[in-house]
């Protein structure tokens, strides 16, 4: 009976969640080409009338990319599971390898497998977002040999780094006994908070370059505010993004006292002093309301809630049987259970992933009224409607569409919470 009531739970949520994303991809598409006639009235004296017929050809061919997209992943995910596809790999290469590299060895080499694999599948897609979707649009800045190039330093970096984290994992999976989920998850949270001091040091300068903000009018005027607002950082630094894009952006990164500021070199060739002041503000914002800290705990108790319900689940040959996986009798299924978890776990999140936003949304409506109190509103205005146009994001979204999937609120909304800052 659980054997039967997982796999129709699975299966169902699978079509469901397809069909959820078809249904709203089309409303976006619909609602966007709908719109893309005429400039909406509050960005009529700010936005010309190509460049939001630009963002609606941009929006749309980003949503037709996205079907073909979720059909892929959805065949991807059923293929792993209930066609079998986890449980060959795992046959071939346990009869292979669990002889002469002993279990942990045997297991390593089925984590590299199946990341592997998921990459090679996903590399076309990718090559087709950056070299046709991006390209046609102008916003690709890389060639393919620096793309290899990232794509080799990546996967090394993946190597260094995500190896030595599973073979920890495992290695607690089978000597920790029951309780191992708890010191499996005290070890990821350990690695996770780690990388976080390190990435601005030692991860980020591996593919891009970051020099120290030379601008002394503007550095003076960001050292202000940010003294306003009881901000310590490490240093400024300008980030060599127009390599790969021409997308904008600025951000602080690291933890204590690696925290540095980081403006993208397209952001500074695109916005005034006030108005770059206005977007470092609004990521002060975030610090000043704690949203990081209360991402990463959200973070780290959502994870700690799923490593225990995986200590659960792998103890149950229902779990593995019901996803089209045969366990195995003669030797550890930690990494089995793992993979199973990792591919089934985002089918039955999706449904609840637009709390995730709302939530997100409602932090950046903070973060832009901080901004509004530390620096000009209208700079702040004038700067989210220039990288709008910039970054070719429609002016004219689906509305469900946004509350499901948009981390950031359109436009429109933050413009008309700003309205009173700007008046």
């Amino acid at each position: 009976m659980a054997l039967h009531l997982l796999t129709l739970l699975f299966a169902a949520a699978l079509i469901a969640s397809v069909a959820v994303k078809y249904w709203l991809a089309w409303r976006q598409l619909r609602h966007v080409t709908a719109h893309r006639a005429a400039v909406p009235e509050a960005f009529a004296s700010r936005v010309s009338l190509d460049a939001h017929r630009r963002a609606a050809d941009y929006t749309v061919a980003k949503g037709r990319f996205g079907l073909l997209v979720t059909a892929a992943s959805a065949a991807v995910v059923l293929g792993w599971t209930l066609l079998g596809g986890l449980d060959a790999l795992n046959v071939a290469l346990r009869e292979s390898l669990l002889a002469r590299l002993g279990p942990l060895g045997y297991q390593l080499a089925l984590l590299g497998a199946f990341a592997l694999i998921a990459a090679l599948v996903d590399l076309p897609f990718e090559w087709w977002s950056t070299f046709r979707l991006e390209q046609r649009f102008g916003f690709n800045r890389t060639t393919l040999r620096l793309w290899l190039f990232d794509l080799a330093k990546g996967t090394l970096l993946g190597l260094l780094i995500g190896g030595p984290l599973a073979a920890l994992v495992l290695w607690i999976m089978g000597a920790a006994g029951h309780w191992w989920w708890l010191w499996a998850w005290v070890a990821w949270a350990g690695f996770n908070l780690l990388i976080l001091v390190l990435y601005p040091t030692v991860i980020a300068p591996l593919f891009n370059t970051f020099e120290p903000l030379a601008d002394e009018t503007l550095k003076t005027r960001v050292q202000a505010l940010m003294q306003r607002c009881g901000f310590a950082a490490k240093g400024l630094f300008v980030m060599d993004g127009s390599r790969r894009s021409a997308h904008g952006n600025a951000y602080f990164t690291g933890l204590g006292a690696a925290k540095r500021v980081v403006f993208f070199d397209t952001l500074l060739a695109k916005l005034t002093a006030g108005e770059v002041e206005a977007v470092l503000a609004h990521e002060l914002g975030h610090f000043k309301h704690r949203h990081v800290l209360k991402r990463i705990a959200t973070m780290f108790a959502l994870s700690l809630a799923g490593l225990a319900l995986l200590g659960w689940l792998a103890t149950r040959s229902w779990f593995y049987t019901a996803l089209g996986v045969q366990p195995n009798l003669a030797a550890p299924n930690d990494a089995l259970a793992l993979l199973l978890f990792a591919t089934a776990l985002p089918v039955f999140g999706f449904f609840v992933s637009p709390l995730g936003s709302l939530l997100s949304r409602r932090h950046e409506f903070e973060a832009d009224a901080y901004a509004c109190a530390q620096a000009s509103g209208a700079d702040l205005a004038s700067a989210l409607i220039k990288l709008h146009e910039d970054n070719a994001a429609t002016l004219t979204p689906d509305p469900l569409y946004v509350r499901f999937y948009y981390s950031h609120p359109p436009a429109g909304e933050r413009l008309a919470a700003l309205r009173p800052a700007t008046a």
